[in-house]
């Protein structure tokens, strides 16, 4: 595709991604603001609560006392102009407190998705490639159990062998008690430490990245296995395939250069809808390993009905899903030049 072409596409689905965006926003108000609790008692204390002037001290400090057509509407001029609105339990904008807590998440996904295909793809591979035989078996019911094993039930069993038990792992956090993080550039520690030259730092910061990312890996490198698996199978037995092997063609030259290119379209659709999912649903095991990223945000800000912080995780989600959407089209069509983005 021409870089004019490219051009027009993601316009087009940057647009429509917007208009998603802003449809979203209108559910998550709307959810917000059906539930039966009041953000007053939920962030103010009894003691608080018994006085009629502070609770409408509060209710006029974040806009609760207006209608709610205008709540909404107020909120959408602010979000033009980058205004997240306060948070109601941290007091700080939470445009302040997506910014501390989403790298946190993005760092732990991103070595959680890295771990799942690696593995994923590379164990689907084999399977396919064994088909029948013994280790394919064994692989079919590993991925079974990856997908099918609660992550909290492992994510507890893990930190009792790992941590507990045997020693081997920091049992949460991002950096061990003392260590102060690297000059922010990305907010991904290791990254930051690696680009200031802090090699212990680096190393103290993977290894608390190593349980929780594990974890959160085991579940897609089942997903990932499985499709790989089906993937492979669907194109190892085409005729071109047949002719690369007649040819006398390594079977590694096969498989590399003849099958899993076009496989990759079913595991690039596969891993980027895994990607989002860790980004958005790592509530759990963050709150296991005291991993302080969106999901902890997002469970404390549910917790005590903090409005301004729920609109604002809840933006964050839908950006991450259009956007990871939106470069799995596009990887598409490197994969495949024959694709044609629309």
């Amino acid at each position: 595709m021409s870089p004019a072409g490219l051009g027009r596409f993601l316009a087009r689905r940057l647009g429509i991604g917007a208009v998603l965006v802003v449809g979203i926003t209108l559910v998550a108000f709307v959810l917000t603001h059906i539930v039966p609790a009041d953000p007053a008692t939920a962030n103010l204390g009894q003691r608080a609560l018994g006085d009629p002037a502070i609770v409408k001290a509060f209710n006029h400090e974040y806009g609760l006392d207006k209608p709610v057509v205008d709540q909404y509407f107020i909120y959408l001029w602010k979000l033009l102009h980058g205004n997240f609105g306060i948070s109601e339990q941290s007091h700080r904008p939470v445009a302040t407190d997506l910014g501390q807590y989403v790298p946190a998440t993005i760092e732990l996904a991103l070595f959680a998705i890295v771990i799942s295909v690696v593995v994923g793809v590379g164990l689907g591979v084999l399977a396919a490639v064994r088909r029948g035989r013994p280790v394919d078996s064994v692989l079919r019911v590993v991925s079974l159990l990856g997908v099918s094993m609660p992550t909290f039930w492992v994510a507890l069993f893990a930190f009792y062998l790992f941590f507990y038990k045997l020693g081997w792992l920091p049992s949460g956090g991002r950096l061990s008690p003392g260590l102060q993080p690297p000059k922010e550039i990305t907010g991904l520690y290791t990254v930051d430490a690696l680009l200031h030259g802090q090699w212990s730092l680096f190393v103290n910061a993977l290894q608390h990245l190593i349980l929780p990312g594990i974890v959160l890996g085991i579940f897609t490198v089942g997903t990932v296995l499985r499709f790989t698996r089906a993937s492979v199978l669907e194109v190892i037995n085409n005729d071109y395939v047949r002719a690369a092997r007649a040819k006398g063609l390594p079977e590694w030259t096969v498989i590399t250069r003849h099958v899993m290119r076009p496989a990759l379209l079913s595991i690039a659709t596969v891993a980027g809808i895994a990607f989002g999912g860790l980004l958005s649903g790592t509530v759990l095991v963050e709150k296991i390993y005291s991993w302080p990223g969106i999901g902890q945000y997002a469970y404390n800000s549910a917790v005590n009905l903090d409005l301004p912080a729920i609109m604002g995780v809840s933006m964050v989600v839908a950006v991450i899903y259009i956007l990871i959407n939106l470069a799995v089209d596009v990887l598409y069509s490197v994969l495949d030049p024959r694709i044609e983005l629309r």
